[in-house]
């Protein structure tokens, strides 16, 4: 069959680097101005509104019926405007405990990841609050802020202050650490003056738990294992546990079967007074312009002041500051509880849904927080790729893992990925950029060669190998930050500048340290468990009995003639010898 020369023309060369999944300049260009377009649509459901006389059957059917008009509104945007959205949380019941979370809360904080607020900040959700009642206030509490620098969390605090939007920069694992050592040194002091630990009741339960918190805590040194460690208790249940101080406890979570009582849990006069949302944005700019945001890490103390002292006006509850925690999951919502409270109150899963309702935990009279179940909010992303190397997505159940990887060879450089995991990344050829980034394919070969994932035609397991290079990213092994708007994300990642250049990585995976710098060793386990002091002892205690050596007098003779001190190769076997030659006196007369 003879093939048409027209048909050779439509023919197209692909190259490596347009194979990543990832979208052009050009293609970005669109999607961010189409996002900036129908960016009005993107909401959160709202409670329909009611009063006394409203029944709960009522109140249920118009709350399915504005849930579904809502589902109606982001269904168009995906298939009618193509646009790609977070996997948004589609169960009614999940909606309702933020419903009931808001209109409970005095205060309503935000808990975001620091390496990107904006795509884990709902500013909906502000709006929402504000439609709600006035009176509440909205705040951002941004977690783990110890992986940003003072120049970074700097340029986020003018941000926000910009946008009139209160923000706190904390760390639960930093502060979880800090307490823990606290407790460990007073724990010695008092043992030092009361060996007994019985007297003046001074080892209180408190201290035992954070005490034996710490020492989870330092067994892990990435954040999936600090949530781990916040969460490792077996007998704890998987619900959430009640509140300690049972009298002071008359808010109890609320269920579906408790519709009729949950709807006389808040006035309806506030219910009534909600507003339009482009009145409460004015209102909210006006309010907000004397924001001040201070860039330090504050501590736990810190944090409970600032709750106690940002409301000031009238309260759901009289004489209680009631703080409604919402976020997406693993953020770390649930590691903030546990450090405020000094125990673990609160689960800890990055699983979603797995707990169903929230619930109300006093940290002190007058303080109560309110945590909500993990809620995906509806937001905007380029590709599905930013959604895994945010944590969004599950990655052991990725099914194309060359998309992630490229867009994190897109943010790491090379050299960081060099020095990390003690490799060396293929060169670009003499007809290509020599600065150009490295794709996943490389990477990964030189990943998979490394630490040995290899499959059974010899070739190196990628994704095996990129399941491992995608947990380390999000867990912040590999650190990249997405910087405000308006800033160079080259300039505002200051921790890839403090790094040795790819150059001084060696052959051998160890990064040679430069002037003023402490470069991390990278450390084999295996030749670690290989060299480790027993077996080389093993092993050399068998060559010199074999060679009969002893340290410092060289080679001397045996005492006595030994099979065992034979000199030559002491791990070929001779026991053969004797075996053969009587085999030969036994033949000889065959051999005649």
């Amino acid at each position: 069959m003879t093939v048409c020369p027209l048909e050779r023309l439509n023919a197209q060369i692909v190259s490596a680097q347009s194979c990543t999944g990832l979208l052009t300049a050009q293609e970005a260009q669109r999607v961010r101005q189409l996002q900036q377009e129908n960016q009005e649509f993107l909401r959160i459901p709202r409670r329909p509104r009611w009063d006394r006389t409203t029944s709960a059957e009522d109140l249920k059917q118009a709350e399915r019926e504005s849930f579904l008009e809502w589902r109606r509104q982001l269904a168009h945007l995906e298939e009618e405007k193509k646009l790609i959205l977070t996997p948004f949380e589609r169960n009614l019941e999940f909606w309702r405990q933020l419903w009931r979370v808001i209109e409970r809360s005095d205060i309503v904080v935000q808990i975001v990841d620091a390496r990107n607020p904006l795509l884990f900040r709902c500013q909906d959700l502000e709006s929402y609050v504000k439609e709600v009642s006035n009176d509440k206030e909205n705040m951002i509490l941004i977690n783990k802020a110890d992986l940003l620098s003072e120049e970074q969390r700097a340029a986020w605090a003018q941000f926000f202050e910009k946008e009139g939007v209160k923000v706190v920069f904390w760390s639960a694992l930093a502060e979880c650490e800090r307490l823990c050592g606290e407790s460990k040194e007073l724990g010695s002091e008092v043992g030092a003056e009361h060996p007994s630990g019985s007297e003046d009741g001074c080892s209180s339960e408190e201290d035992d738990t954070a005490q034996g918190s710490a020492e989870r805590a330092s067994t892990g040194s990435t954040w999936q294992s600090a949530n781990q460690a916040l969460g490792s208790d077996d007998n704890s249940s998987d619900e959430y546990e009640d509140c300690e101080d049972d009298e002071e406890e008359d808010w109890q979570t609320c269920s579906e079967d408790e519709a009729g009582d949950s709807i006389n849990a808040v006035g309806p006069e506030r219910m009534e007074s909600r507003t339009d949302g482009a009145a409460v944005q004015h209102r909210v700019q006006e309010q907000n312009r004397n924001i001040r945001n201070f860039s330090h890490l504050v501590q736990r103390n810190e944090l409970l002041e600032i709750f106690k002292a940002m409301h000031n006006g009238p309260r759901v509850k009289d004489g209680e500051v009631n703080v409604g925690l919402v976020g997406y999951p693993n953020v770390g919502k649930s590691s903030t509880i546990n450090t405020i409270l000094g125990n673990k109150k609160v689960s800890v899963s990055a699983t979603p849904g797995r707990t169903k309702h929230f619930q109300t935990l006093y940290v002190e009279p007058g303080l109560c927080l309110c945590d909500c179940p993990g809620l995906v909010m509806p937001s905007f992303v380029s590709t599905k790729a930013e959604m895994i190397c945010s944590g969004i997505l599950p990655i052991d159940q990725m099914r194309d893992h060359v998309p992630p990887v490229s867009l994190v060879c897109q943010h790491i450089p090379r050299n960081i990925l060099e020095a990390t995991y003690g490799i060396n990344i293929i060169r670009p050829r003499e007809d290509e950029d020599p600065d150009r980034k490295p794709t996943a394919e490389e990477l990964l070969t030189a990943y998979g060669y490394m630490r040995g994932f290899m499959t059974s035609h010899g070739q190196p397991d990628q994704p095996r190998s990129a399941r491992y290079v995608l947990k380390d990213y999000v867990n912040g092994k590999l650190l990249y930050c997405h910087p405000p708007p308006g800033i160079d994300p080259n300039d505002f990642q200051h921790q890839h500048q403090r790094c040795p250049d790819s150059t001084t990585v060696q052959a051998t995976g160890q990064v040679k340290p430069e002037k003023n710098t402490k470069a991390k060793q990278i450390e084999n386990v295996v030749d670690k468990t290989f060299f480790h002091q027993e077996n080389v002892r093993a092993l050399m205690k068998g060559v010199r009995a074999a060679m009969g050596y002893r340290p410092g007098s060289g080679l001397v003779p045996a005492a006595a003639p030994n099979p065992a001190n034979v000199v030559g190769k002491p791990w070929k076997k001779h026991g053969n010898r004797n075996k053969k030659e009587k085999i030969r006196r036994i033949t000889k007369h065959l051999e005649a």
